[in-house]
């Protein structure tokens, strides 16, 4: 990977939500940290995974990537550009390099439009093609590239299934033509039958199109299947990161371990034989996360300076970084 372009950086990135009180007066008495201090690279045409529990702060750091939240602080480098100190016009002019596919096929469509005014939003918007039937040809190649029946395109997001708008989703990400999608677990509120549709239809269009992703997700089966690199997060945190088989095959963070170690095997001689972690109490508080590392309140081999001591982020193998003191 080394030798190939780095199109997004995140550099120490946070996003902390203020937490208030008061009826006439409000005001701030702490903050729910759900992204702090998150650093990492995305290569152009790879897909890097980015998974965890939920409420670990991956969605927060997908948006706040995008700059659909702004960042508390730290840096996002896209393309050459700091799209932190970027506002009006010319955030709205990188809009069309990087887009988002929402993680809600039913929440993320408006109800109220045609198929065809959603997927041609964001041509008129950015003013990519001018002219109703420049605009109406583009939105049917759109559907069939994301396999769609074109005279569909006068229909309502109601008169589709689940698969079928996620679909929309993704012709409509493809819109402006982006270098670079943030998909946010695109798949977790589909059937299992169709998550096999969609993340083919991902994988395809990124070999067309030349595509680069941050996938979002909880299901480690499918993230090994379709991503190059792996971040695991956990409380706002990126705790390990590594290539795929790297990470997959050779885990150290113990939170690492305990999620690979929860993943189903289809063999049941092999789920007998391996070794299941169970991980004991409760997700902390992001508004008041523990001192030291931020996993020892439930890691097995936690010791004093764990309590203590934030770890060091270091690199143990070619391209497979850990923050872990046992390690």
């Amino acid at each position: 990977m080394t030798d190939r372009q780095i199109l997004v950086s995140v550099k120490r990135l946070k996003k902390y939500f203020p937490i208030t009180r008061g009826i006439l007066i409000q005001r701030e008495v702490g903050s729910v940290k759900a992204v702090d201090d998150v650093s990492f690279d995305i290569y152009e045409g790879e897909t890097l995974g980015l998974v965890g529990e939920s409420g670990c702060g991956k969605t927060t750091c997908g948006r706040t990537l995008m700059q659909l939240y702004r960042p508390t602080g730290g840096e996002v480098w896209f393309d050459g550009v700091d799209l932190t100190k970027t506002k009006g016009q010319n955030l709205r002019q990188m809009r069309k390099k990087m887009q988002m596919i929402f993680q809600d096929p039913y929440a993320s469509l408006n109800p109220r439009w045609t198929i065809a005014r959603i997927v041609g939003e964001s041509l008129r918007v950015h003013k990519i093609i001018t002219g109703k039937k420049a605009q109406d040809d583009r939105i049917k190649q759109l559907l069939e590239l994301v396999q769609l029946n074109p005279s569909q395109l006068n229909r309502y997001p109601h008169e589709f299934s689940g698969g079928q708008r996620q679909r929309i989703g993704v012709a409509r990400a493809l819109a402006s033509n982006p270098d670079f999608i943030v998909c946010d677990e695109p798949i977790s509120a589909l059937d299992v039958s169709i998550q096999a549709q969609v993340v083919n239809l991902l994988e395809d269009l990124q070999d067309k199109v030349g595509l680069t992703y941050l996938f979002i997700a909880h299901d480690l089966s499918m993230v090994r299947h379709i991503c190059d690199r792996v971040a695991v997060m956990y409380l706002g945190v990126i705790v390990e990161s590594g290539q795929r088989d790297e990470l997959y095959d050779h885990p150290l963070h113990p939170y690492t371990k305990a999620l690979l170690s929860a993943v189903p095997i289809p063999d049941p001689r092999a789920t007998r034989a391996r070794h299941r972690i169970i991980l004991e109490g409760d997700v902390p508080s992001p508004a008041n996360p523990p001192k030291g590392c931020r996993f020892h309140p439930r890691c097995p081999i936690a010791g004093e300076e764990c309590k203590v001591i934030v770890p060091e982020w270091r690199e143990v193998a070619s391209e497979h970084w850990v923050a872990c003191h046992k390690v």
